[in-house]
Formats: C-alpha cells, structure tokens, sequence
C-alpha cells in the first residue's frame, strides 16, 4: 500500500510539472503555476517518490512486486509526460489504475502462487479500470463543459461496473440462502435439517452479510458518482462536470468497498465504507481534483 500511495503521489507531482504552462492559464492559483512552489521541485519530487515507490515494492514482494510496479511506473511517467492530452491518455490512465490493483494482487501472493494471484485479481481490476476510463473521459471537459453525450455514456459504464461488481455477491448469497431452506435428504435427523434454516447456517449468514455490503458499496457508489453525472447529462457545464469528476475521485472508495466484501474482507470493506462518508466532507474544504 505505502509503494501504490507513493506512486500516486509521484503522479501527482508529475502532473503538477508537466502541466504548468496550462495551469498558468486555467488553474492560476495551483502551487507550480502561481509560484509557490518551483517547477524543478515538483519534478524533483515525482522522482523520489517513484524511487520510495520501487524500493516499498522491493521490500514488500522482492522481484515479483518490482517487476509489478515497473510497468505501472512505467505507464504513470509516459502518461503525465506525453499520454495525457492524446487520444491515448483515458486508456493510459485506467491502464495506470488496473496495474495498480495488479501489483498488490502480485505482492499477497504465496510462492509459486502468480498465475493464481493475477487470476483472482483480474475482475477487480478491470472494474477499477472501467471506472477510471470514465473519470478520465469526463475530465477533458472539466473547463468547457462536454456534449451530453459524454456523461451520458459514462452514466451508462458507471452503472454496468456497479452491477459487475455487486452481483456475483447477490448470486452466491441467493444460493446459499436457497441450500439453506433445502428440504432434509432421506435419512437426514430432524436436527440436521434444522441447522439449514435461513440465518442459522454460519455459511449462509457469512454470503447475506457480505452481499450486504456489496450492495451497499454498490449503492453508494451509483448514489453519488451517477448522481453527479446525471446532473451533467441534463446540464453538462464544466461546473456540472468537474462536481462529476470530483465525485467520481470518491467514488473510488465505495467501488472499493464492494470489491473488498465481494473478496471476502468484510470487515476491511466496512472500514472503507464508512470513510467514504468523511472523505466527502474533507472534499468540501479540499477539492479532490
């Protein structure tokens, strides 16, 4: 986790250089452009922190992480550098993400266990991929405003990754409730058939419980990011726009939320959720963009 935040940051920082002679138009009072902090600086920063980036990695997983976290920094620099303003900078950013959601597959891995490891990550991070290639198809039109069609389509991704990421849960709770209320077999005691009720089978309390989070991860994620962006499909301003993308920054926490409950950490999922609540309001001092 310490490698992946640094890595962010030093993506930040880098975006912060790169973008300089635009701020200095369109965002005037950001640190680079209005002078409070030197361009060689924020380049001197997404340095160390890409090399505190490969060393956590190197220190968490050895090789296999190192070989994880290259080709995600690898993707952050030539996106910030390059990437960004072409036709290549949304795909660039949501690969920058799904690598992400790789490498800490990558580093919980057991020995021998890497083909197993990206397996299991695979859905995850293609949701949180889609979910970015949203966010950063919005954020060209953070200034100007965008055709309704843009949030519109985003609108429609949104929805379809909350869905993906909700119903495997719901279907695995639904069966596991329905082997639960499973009439007794022939030869069965009236007490093993009572142990298969709804609720007091640990297995089908275990599947409710966890659905119940994914849904309500799934929920809030629709409930603040599509919400925002219906409001930019009936009046797409850059205002309405940006308020869309700043939601959607956020919504990456109760996306988070559904794919962790959906992994089987519950109570981590739950921690998550309940900080989607705070991190909105720190947004209201703080801009997420």
């Amino acid at each position: 986790m310490g490698s992946s935040v640094c890595l962010y940051w030093a993506g930040m920082a880098l975006n912060d250089y790169a973008d300089a002679t635009i701020d200095a138009v369109e965002r005037p009072e950001r640190p680079v452009p209005s002078g409070r902090v030197p361009r060689s600086t924020a380049l001197a920063v997404a340095g160390a922190l890409t090399a505190a980036g490969l060393g956590l990695a190197a220190a968490s997983g050895g090789r296999r992480s190192v070989l994880a976290a290259l080709p995600l920094t690898g993707v952050i620099w030539a996106y910030d550098l390059k990437l960004k303003s072409t036709p290549a900078g949304a795909a660039a950013m949501a690969s920058a993400r799904t690598l992400d959601v790789l490498a800490g597959a990558l580093a919980a891995a057991r020995p021998g266990g890497t083909g197993r490891a990206l397996l299991r990550g695979a859905a995850p991070a293609a949701l949180v991929g889609a979910h970015t290639y949203t966010l950063s198809a919005l954020s060209r039109h953070e200034i100007s405003g965008a055709p309704a069609r843009v949030p519109a389509s985003t609108l429609a991704a949104a929805t379809t990754t909350a869905l993906a990421a909700a119903l495997p849960a719901v279907r695995t709770a639904i069966a596991s409730a329905r082997a639960g209320t499973a009439e007794p077999s022939p030869g069965r005691t009236a007490g093993s058939a009572v142990r298969r009720y709804p609720g007091s089978h640990p297995t089908t309390r275990s599947a409710v419980t966890r659905a119940a989070v994914v849904g309500a991860g799934a929920l809030a994620y629709l409930g603040t990011y599509g919400t925002a962006q219906i409001r930019a499909v009936r009046e797409p301003s850059g205002e309405n726009v940006r308020r869309a993308v700043g939601a959607g920054i956020l919504g990456f926490l109760p996306l988070q939320t559904a794919l962790t409950a959906r992994s089987g950490a519950t109570a981590v999922a739950a921690a998550l959720g309940v900080a989607h609540p705070l991190a909105r309001r720190l947004a209201r001092r703080v801009s997420p963009t």
